[in-house]
């Protein structure tokens, strides 16, 4: 039985990599499976993936969200499955307020993408609590990202688990296709290491500021769409919350399948 919640909920950033992991059972699978039976059960999840990435902010108002196999190019098992978790139009209302005055759509077209779904199928595989997504603005400089994890961080009172999903490290170019299990190139390992000190410090600024962190910084993030849902999640932290990693590990030397659980 999952736990008790006696505190906010954790906000939580998962590395969500290829599509297939869907399908497979690996260390990144089991361990996604493991935060959902240690986890309290929230009374809904409010995510941000790195695949809802346009230049306005919305966040998913339907009742029924469909989900989306936002990609190309794999088996044609994958595109057959679905989670179909229900939305919940009254968070998304919620989360319109808490952002105010920062206009948000309401969107009912959208839906669950493949950052939000493949990991949630693992972790909370009876698709019974609800899920909203929030959409990343790219036209907004990672400040903006970073403060509206504050904003949305009351909602871990609530019970909402809010869940940034990206990859740390994410580089398509440098990726291994053909020795996905070959190890961490090391600009990339030292790039998370540094990551991760920053993280356990408490101190974000350098992690916001992360186009001046150097050129490890500069090959790990080369495109911000992947990076910034960990923003979200460092905003939405607390004084005192500790951060774990219940999920490590890199795929194909340029990805890192890094899961951040904070408090």
């Amino acid at each position: 039985m999952p736990a008790v919640n006696t505190k906010p909920m954790s906000a939580l950033f998962v590395g969500h990599g290829n599509p297939m992991n869907v399908v497979r059972q690996n260390s990144w699978t089991e361990g996604w499976a493991r935060l959902g039976k240690s986890l309290p059960r929230p009374r809904a999840v409010l995510a941000v993936s790195a695949h809802w990435y346009i230049a306005d902010t919305m966040v998913t108002a339907m009742p029924h969200p469909r989900t989306i196999h936002d990609f190309g190019g794999f088996p044609p098992e994958l595109y057959q499955i679905g989670y179909n978790a229900p939305g919940d139009p009254a968070l998304a209302e919620k989360v319109r307020g808490l952002l105010s005055p920062l206009p948000v759509g309401l969107d009912e077209g959208w839906g669950l993408d493949h950052g939000t779904w493949s990991v949630l199928y693992h972790i909370f595989p009876g698709a019974d609590i609800p899920v909203v997504q929030l959409s990343i603005d790219r036209t907004k400089p990672a400040r903006f990202h970073y403060e509206t994890g504050k904003l949305l961080s009351p909602l871990r009172d609530d019970g909402i688990l809010i869940m940034g999903s990206g990859n740390l490290v994410h580089n398509l170019q440098a990726y291994a296709w053909d020795s996905p299990e070959l190890g961490a190139f090391d600009w990339a390992l030292r790039f998370e290491r540094k990551a991760r000190r920053i993280i356990e410090s408490g101190n974000d600024t350098e992690l916001v500021d992360y186009r001046e962190m150097g050129p490890d910084a500069r090959l790990s993030i080369p495109t911000p769409d992947h990076y910034l849902p960990l923003l979200y999640v460092l905003g939405a932290r607390r004084e005192g919350d500790s951060a774990t990693w219940p999920v490590e590990g890199f795929d194909g030397g340029s990805m890192s399948m890094l899961a951040v659980q904070i408090g």
